[in-house]
């Protein structure tokens, strides 16, 4: 699922993708427990997350989590502090000089809001972060989003609209919008 799209929860695709998980889970479960300073290992370990090296220059701190990992795509000279968490079955693209603070969360990928189609289908759609953004400590980015260059999230937002180019992010305030 590498789009903007619904794809059925009891479908072939869906079990391709489930198994995906299953495979990285058990990859990242082996990264996170590498020593720190076993760089051979780690390398060897992303490379078959990411389905391909590191590019330049990348520096991950684990913990590190993913979910899917082949539509992860990180430019050079990207810094991922510890313990965030990649869900990026609809793709993640972050920029070069992107800076990323610890516990940030990216989610592609959700349900739909009625009740009747939220254990049927999964929705998705991708996030792109342009060069030099900066996301500070447990920021969530939500599916669909863009942030613009040089834009900083502030520490806690929460992210479901886009961002414009050289801005500044904030709240987590939660709203309610409707009942059921």
């Amino acid at each position: 699922m590498a789009s903007d799209r619904l794809m059925r929860i009891h479908s072939a695709e869906f079990q391709d993708m489930a198994e995906r998980v299953l495979r990285v889970t058990e990859l990242t479960s082996r990264l996170n427990v590498l020593p720190f300073e076993d760089e051979a290992g780690k390398a060897e370990v992303f490379e078959q997350i990411l389905g391909k090296p590191l590019p330049p220059r990348v520096t991950i701190y684990p913990p590190f989590y993913t979910d899917h990992g082949l539509h992860l795509d990180l430019a050079e000279r990207v810094f991922i502090n510890q313990n965030c968490t990649f869900l990026d079955c609809a793709g993640i693209r972050l920029g070069e000089r992107v800076m990323i603070g610890p516990k940030v969360t990216f989610i592609t990928s959700g349900h739909p809001v009625d009740p009747e189609e939220r254990r049927l289908y999964l929705t998705g759609a991708p996030i792109d972060v342009a060069e030099n953004v900066w996301i500070g400590a447990g920021a969530t980015i939500l599916p669909g989003v863009s942030i613009g260059r040089d834009a900083v999230v502030a520490a806690g937002a929460v992210v479901a609209d886009d961002v414009p180019p050289a801005s500044l992010v904030t709240s987590s305030k939660a709203t309610v919008h409707r009942r059921w």
